[in-house]
């Protein structure tokens, strides 16, 4: 069959290569001139910039990204980062080890009273890492889902069910009375689940808080690494990954996709089709054929988070010697967190040579942000546009300079990029990143859009955000294609047994 993928991000490239190793026809069009997407890595003046995620989980043993190499037989260009990072409170620094031991004396270095908690997060953190090891299909669209979901519990799974409604707060109980605990956890969850303590899931915020202890990774020449793999990988093994691509249309016929046109005048015969985009994206490419419920989700759902990033050229002989290479800051714990009141920092490695040129190293900055004043000042004031940006690099830096005192004065570039610059760059609605907020199991998307031959991927469909969340699921839209395939195989046979012989003589 035909497969078409829209999007080279790494969830789509996912499907694409699994599909491929099937024995599928795959094409992968992407619009820009690289792969990866907000996992990518952008060539400027000598620099390599991660244009939004920066480190990478998955990789041990039975994670996303381990399986996925196992079967294709490939291998990443990755190395461990001890500690993680380490996240800035006003008044105390803790650091996140990924040693087990070590973490467990920093915790109860910093937060002594929250012993209970984070024994009772380890044990969530395992039922839903050890779940995710398997074809977990979540949430069910389908009998073969139901029987897929069933296949993969295992008796401790059911020790999880006491917490199915609630949240990370209601697991930490008394020690989130303690605002600098709750600071720390709602930061944390804030850059891995897009929303705080008070709302994020207990099972997936357990998981999300264990991220460091599961392995965090420094990608070799920058996170766009990850997808240039997989891009090649797949060319190597017969498909096609086409760039400058930009998809403006799926065609529909009595429901169905059917082929897929091109910026460019290609048009692409599809039997079926990923879109690597967001709902609101997919809804666009359909115009009038989009189904009713996507047209209905479109319309209901509040815009997610946007990012405010700055990409740093850095002279590396001015920076401190010795530090981590990511830092997470809170500057007020009174105030709301996101829109530069917390920034992730994240550093090149250090003989990361292929970052930056000789001397050098780069910087991404990033807080989350709303998306709409940005792109309101943008169309009807450019100046007051052009002003917020620069308020925001100034809180940005300010904040940096916390963790790495005398930032400012190694800077020789400074780039920022706002909601309006990941729309026009990545192509996302309003620029919205990062996918939808945690909060319930039971209300987070499946890949199913309405339309049997098109499925979503990528950050909008659970378990989110994140190169291992997006490989997820991956593997899980490439599971739904196969069942697909398999049914229409099924279909033409019985139907070709059907009809009329000839008759001989």
């Amino acid at each position: 069959m035909n497969i078409v993928v829209i999007g080279a991000g790494v969830g789509g490239l996912t499907a694409a290569s699994l599909l491929l190793k099937a024995g599928h026809s795959v094409t992968v069009l992407e619009a820009h001139v690289y792969a990866g997407g907000c996992a990518g890595t952008f060539y400027h003046q000598g620099y390599r910039f991660d244009a939004g995620a920066t480190l990478a989980g998955g990789f041990s043993p039975g994670g996303p990204h381990t399986r996925l190499a196992e079967i294709l037989g490939l291998t990443w260009p990755v190395s461990p980062v001890d500690p993680a990072w380490v996240t800035h409170l006003p008044d105390r620094s803790i650091t996140q080890w990924a040693d087990a031991e070590r973490w467990r004396e920093e915790r109860r270095r910093a937060f002594p009273h929250a012993e209970p908690f984070w024994r009772k997060q380890e044990r969530l953190a395992d039922i839903a890492w050890d779940v995710s090891s398997r074809y977990f299909p979540w949430p069910p669209e389908s009998p073969d889902d139901l029987l897929s979901l069933i296949a993969a519990l295992r008796p401790q799974t059911l020790l999880a069910a006491p917490y199915l409604f609630s949240t990370v707060a209601n697991l930490a109980g008394a020690a989130s009375r303690d605002p600098m605990f709750k600071t720390f956890l709602d930061a944390q969850l804030l850059i891995a689940a897009q929303t705080t303590s008070d709302f994020t899931h207990a099972l997936y915020g357990s998981a999300a808080l264990d991220l460091p202890r599961r392995g965090v990774n420094h990608v070799h020449g920058g996170i766009g690494a990850l997808a240039r793999t997989l891009v090649d990988w797949i060319r190597a093994h017969g498909g096609r990954v086409l760039f400058r691509q930009a998809v403006e249309k799926i065609e529909t016929r009595y429901g169905r996709a059917v082929a897929v046109q091109t910026n460019k005048g290609l048009r692409l015969e599809a039997d079926a089709v990923i879109a690597n985009v967001t709902p609101w994206a997919l809804a666009r490419l359909l115009g009038e054929a989009a189904p009713p419920g996507l047209l209905r989700e479109v319309r209901r759902r509040a815009p997610t988070w946007g990012a405010f990033t700055l990409y740093l050229g850095l002279d590396a002989a001015q920076l401190p010697g010795d530090v981590p290479d990511h830092h997470q800051v809170v500057v007020d714990p009174t105030r709301p967190l996101g829109e530069a009141n917390s920034v992730f920092i994240s550093l090149s490695a250090a003989d990361d040579v292929h970052r930056a040129p000789a001397g050098q190293r780069v910087a991404t900055l990033s807080t989350h942000t709303a998306v709409s004043p940005w792109l309101e000042l943008k169309q009807r004031d450019p100046a007051a546009y052009e002003a917020r940006k620069a308020a925001y690099t100034e809180k940005m830096l300010a904040a940096a300079e916390r963790a790495l005192p005398g930032l400012r004065r190694a800077v020789r570039l400074c780039l920022s990029g706002t909601p309006a610059t990941f729309e026009f760059f990545t192509r996302r609605p309003q620029g919205m990143v990062g996918g939808f907020p945690q909060t319930s199991l039971f209300n987070v998307r499946g890949p199913a859009t309405g339309l049997p031959n098109v499925w979503l991927v990528g950050d909008s469909i659970f378990p989110g955000q994140s190169t291992a969340g997006v490989t997820l699921g991956g593997m899980r839209v490439a599971a739904k294609v196969l069942q697909f395939t398999a049914r229409s195989s099924r279909l033409r046979a019985l139907q070709a047994t059907r009809q009329p012989q000839p008759e001989l003589g």
